[in-house]
């Protein structure tokens, strides 16, 4: 995985194109729109090496992974299309919500779980944006077992080191980000910053702005 430190200050927003509506939300860019997107590839390229042998069942978990899912189901098309051996894929969505301004309740409901059946017997990918406390998966993991699938396998674009870890790891990890609150590729603050293209930290500003 890539690890980001604690002591990462980010880069200037001047460098980069942000939308002018949240120019003055936003401290810095953590992670650029390109990072991620070679971060994902490299994913991608992992994921059918170790499930590649089998239909795999792409579980998006929305709203938050919806953008991370698309690109890496991009990358995934494109393996399958330039290389000797393919694996048919298809795709399902699921919606868990345990989310309130930037505080992570207690609270995960999950939402569309009625159709999991169909995953019996099926290799699934788990497909998230960020992993916090690791609670919310081992929820969704818990779930799915009861519907019997060949293999489960969960990743996330994003984890974070946090002290609130519940110790659950993702099989594939995108970047380990610090304990700090961040926007945009699809992260949001209250349906906010999913149409911002970098990984941002939010500032107080931006905080107070979007508070529901």
């Amino acid at each position: 995985l890539l690890q980001i430190p604690d002591n990462e200050k980010g880069h200037d927003l001047d460098l980069f194109c942000i939308p002018k509506h949240y120019e003055e939300d936003l401290d810095k860019v953590m992670i650029p729109h390109g990072l991620i997107m070679d971060r994902t590839e490299r994913l991608a390229r992992n994921i059918i090496k170790d499930m590649g042998g089998h239909h795999i069942v792409a579980l998006c978990v929305l709203k938050g992974g919806y953008k991370f899912f698309a690109d890496l189901l991009d990358y995934i098309k494109a393996l399958n299309r330039n290389s000797d051996k393919s694996v048919p894929l298809t795709v399902d969505f699921i919606r868990l919500k345990s989310y309130c301004n930037d505080e992570s309740t207690h609270c995960v409901k999950v939402i569309g779980g009625d159709e999991l059946s169909s995953l019996s017997g099926k290799n699934v990918l788990i497909v998230e944006d960020i992993v916090e406390t690791g609670r919310t998966m081992q929820t969704l993991l818990s779930l799915l077992s009861g519907y019997n699938p060949k293999m489960v396998k969960v990743v996330s674009l994003l984890v974070k080191r946090t002290s609130r870890s519940s110790g659950y790891r993702p099989d594939y990890i995108g970047f380990e980000i610090p304990d700090i609150f961040l926007v945009g590729y699809a992260l949001d603050y209250n349906e906010y910053f999913r149409d911002l293209s970098h990984i941002c930290i939010l500032n107080e500003n931006g905080k107070q702005k979007y508070k529901v």
